[in-house]
């Protein structure tokens, strides 16, 4: 069966809630919030150590608990593959967004 188009978006606004209904799933966003936290520890890690590694430990394990939310939990394809950019940001602001109350967790 051929692929759809990925869905195009002006911009991250427009993006945002897209992003969320990718994410409905509480365990995908728990996975989510821990991936995102051990990456700022690793981030931490790093300007206290000066190990390089670090940083590619924050990459490895924000996806990972990402991914794994995605494909075991939400069971649908991380945004991250079509839409990098604004993938990222919304990690990010739903990390906020946790944090404020304003997302279940």
């Amino acid at each position: 069966m051929p692929q759809a188009h990925p869905r195009e978006f002006e911009n991250f606004a427009a993006f945002y809630p897209f992003y969320l209904n990718e994410h409905r799933n509480p365990t995908c966003r728990r996975l989510h919030f821990a991936g995102s936290t051990v990456a700022l520890l690793c981030l931490l890690a790093l300007l206290l150590s000066g190990n390089w590694w670090w940083l590619a430990a924050a990459a490895v394990s924000g996806y990972a608990f990402a991914w794994v939310g995605h494909f075991g939990f939400e069971k649908n394809r991380p945004a991250t593959f079509r839409h990098p950019l604004y993938s990222l940001m919304g990690d990010w602001v739903m990390y906020g967004d946790i944090w404020r109350g304003r997302i279940p967790f």
